[in-house]
């Protein structure tokens, strides 16, 4: 691999400073919420958004929260290896990748903090609240808005790379 500074991929690992500050911020704002909430605590934040505090020991939307407890370490052992397959896939990456790097990155972000929850303590913890009148969305964290984010940069990354891309039939 190059490692020249204008042309490696290696630069590209500066996006892990986004996904570390992230992480922090993940833990931080759990941290806020186990020291000022307890379970199933809500504060009424807006009309459409609550701040409560909810343990989740299963995958997205608690999704097998109920299983024995194999989830826990299924799951952690899954974010490790996709985290690891991020760094690599950021190191390879072209200088210019700046859209699917910041996406990678926040990806990341998103695994690691929720598995630094699942190792710590046994589930995640979740308390951005979304909800329409009676109707509400499962419980989410900062880990998930950053996965989510993550994901949506890779779908524009990919929509804006068909759209550069030259057509093969001219």
């Amino acid at each position: 691999m190059n490692l020249k500074q204008g042309s490696s991929g290696l630069v590209q690992l500066r996006w892990l400073v986004l996904s570390a500050a992230l992480i922090g911020i993940d833990q931080w704002s759990k941290h806020l919420v186990e020291r000022s909430l307890q379970m199933y605590e809500a504060r009424y934040c807006l009309p459409v958004f609550n701040i409560v505090r909810a343990h989740n020991r299963g995958a997205a939307f608690s999704m097998f929260d109920s299983a024995s407890g194999w989830q826990r370490w299924a799951f952690s052992a899954l974010a490790a290896i996709v985290s690891t397959a991020l760094i690599v896939w950021l190191a390879k990456l072209e200088r210019r990748a700046n859209l699917m790097a910041a996406a990678l990155a926040l990806i990341l972000a998103g695994a690691v903090g929720n598995v630094i929850d699942r190792l710590r303590l046994g589930y995640v913890i979740d308390f951005l609240q979304m909800h329409w009148h009676e109707h509400y969305f499962p419980a989410f964290n900062v880990a998930d808005s950053a996965i989510t984010v993550g994901a949506a940069c890779l779908l524009l990354d990919a929509l804006l790379a068909n759209r550069r891309a030259p057509d093969p039939c001219e």
